[in-house]
């Protein structure tokens, strides 16, 4: 089971590759919008902001999330981590679900490019 160490870090790595990408994937990671990301396995939250292509993350909380975002992944750990590392794909998992992604519609639409 991932810990909260390696989450955070991927969450980390994911913003990193999100800043460097080019074309379709950088426009969609263009928005400017709250973000939170529940780890299930490990009862965290990690909530924050996507803006100008990069993931911010303000805090980590326990339990789900206070406030309704306008982006919400939830996923378990291992599976944050597999996605980020090349070993999982989002569209895959996202129709399996075993990532659970919840936005406005025109965001998914952006959103889409990125799976």
């Amino acid at each position: 089971m991932a810990t909260t160490e390696e989450c955070r870090a991927a969450l980390d790595k994911l913003s990193d590759n999100l800043a460097g990408a080019e074309g379709d994937v950088r426009g969609a990671a263009a928005l400017d919008r709250s973000l939170s990301c529940r780890i299930t396995d490990l009862d965290i939250t990690f909530v924050g902001r996507l803006e100008d292509g990069r993931i911010e993350v303000l805090d980590t909380i326990s339990g789900p999330p206070r406030e309704k975002a306008q982006i919400r992944l939830t996923m378990s750990g291992d599976d944050l981590i597999a996605m980020v590392n090349g070993n999982l794909h989002f569209a895959k998992a996202w129709g399996s679900g075993r990532v659970k992604l919840e936005a406005g519609l025109l965001d998914l639409f952006r959103l889409r490019s990125l799976l």
